[in-house]
């Protein structure tokens, strides 16, 4: 039935957590209820704050919803919402299926218990019937590749196993969501390329799926949308790569004039079809401005730099007056081609003006997110488009090898 589709729906929930609350004694539990009964609609109390603040947001099957933010903007406390390991304070959720949850390494696992006998235990907290876990337990335990401790108690796991264990069974237990919190950043380059995979093959399967991850790449190939938290509030919601754009930009000036007498006024930036390009493939944005009557030799008028989201490396930097382009005098607009030589990933572009004389910006542009996905395979950071010809022997030289 309609009502039967697994979806995920959250409807302005807010979530309060208060700090260093400890009550140990009857005289300390009576006033706190009271005065939470009395002061559900007044401010914040000087020991309370938001966690979550208003969020709203669905995720329908066949969507993966990527959360982001900086650390203690409430990403894993919507989770643990989702997971019904919190309630929420106000507004409504809905989760409608069997949940598949991966919140915390080793969450819900039993240490005296062995591997196999947690997931026997995670199979009945999930409603699932011996039988079912039984014809499931081959899978989960050759996916975590653990087979030779599973039967050891998990307190003696390393974090690592404890994180394979945990995805495997949350994600091999015929979930109807899922929702996983970093589990993409925890153990070993081997078991991070195979959990990837494996949520990439539920989220196309048609389960709605939410992940919060710092790894914004991951995201970006992953999701089919974004939410940016900060401090417990939603910043913006759209496409992975624009929200992410707006993350690794939230401390950016962008369009701020640093110096009263810059000669040049750089103003919006927009990508000319798709933010996203295959590796080795080109990509075109334009910049608008203005420019004044005279720009002095030793200004750079409009510097654009590209960089990793990943690393804050720089990956090219170019500029007009390193291209030999003038921007004339007034309004302009300016179109700039770049052969993404570079490897997968996120990357942003920075535009600004510069004094190369005192070595000082004059001028914050605005800023673009660019995504590269997979192309023509290379090692290192750039492609420098390599050519091999093999040169034939001349016959002399050939009847001595032969």
């Amino acid at each position: 039935m309609a009502g039967d589709t697994p979806l995920i729906r959250v409807e302005g929930v807010w979530k309060k957590f208060r700090r260093g609350e400890l009550h140990d004694s009857l005289r300390d539990v009576i006033p706190m209820l009271l005065r939470r009964a009395t002061t559900w609609s007044q401010p914040l109390s000087s020991e309370e704050f938001w966690a979550v603040r208003d969020l709203s947001f669905v995720v329908e099957p066949g969507q993966a919803l990527g959360i982001i933010g900086p650390n203690g903007a409430g990403k894993s406390t919507v989770l643990k919402i989702l997971s019904r390991i919190f309630r929420p304070n106000r507004g409504a959720y809905t989760v409608r299926g069997r949940i598949g949850s991966l919140i915390e390494v080793a969450a819900g696992f039993h240490q005296d218990l062995t591997g196999r006998e947690n997931i026997f235990l995670q199979g009945a907290i999930m409603g699932m019937s011996r039988a079912h876990t039984r014809s499931k337990i081959d899978q989960i335990i050759a996916f975590s590749a653990i087979e030779e401790f599973i039967d050891t108690p998990v307190k003696r796991y390393s974090s690592g196993m404890n994180a394979r264990l945990g995805f495997s069974i949350a994600a091999h237990m015929d979930p109807d969501v899922m929702i996983l919190d970093e589990v993409l950043a925890v153990g070993d380059y081997e078991f991070q390329r195979r959990a990837f995979a494996r949520v990439k093959e539920l989220a196309s399967s048609g389960m709605p799926v939410v992940v919060v991850s710092h790894q914004l790449d991951r995201i970006a190939e992953l999701c089919t949308s974004a939410v940016l938290l900060t401090r417990g509030a939603m910043v913006c919601q759209g496409a992975p790569v624009d929200v992410i754009g707006a993350y690794l930009r939230g401390a950016s000036r962008g369009g701020e004039t640093l110096a009263a007498d810059t000669p040049v006024v750089l103003g919006g930036a927009t990508v000319l079809g798709s933010s996203e390009v295959r590796s080795g493939g080109s990509i075109t944005f334009r910049i608008e401005g203005d420019a004044g009557d005279v720009i002095p030799r030793h200004v750079e008028p409009l510097a654009v730099f590209v960089r990793s989201a990943q690393s804050g490396k720089i990956a090219f930097a170019t500029g007009c007056a390193a291209m030999n382009v003038s921007l004339g005098v007034g309004r302009f607009q300016l179109d700039v081609t770049l052969q993404m030589n570079v490897q997968p990933g996120i990357y942003l572009v920075d535009t600004g003006v510069w004094d190369r004389a005192e070595e000082k910006q004059l001028m914050v542009g605005p800023s673009l997110t660019l995504r590269v996905t997979d192309g023509t395979l290379f090692m290192g950071e750039a492609n420098l488009n390599p050519a091999m010809t093999l040169v034939p022997l001349p016959a002399e030289a050939e009847s001595v090898h032969t």
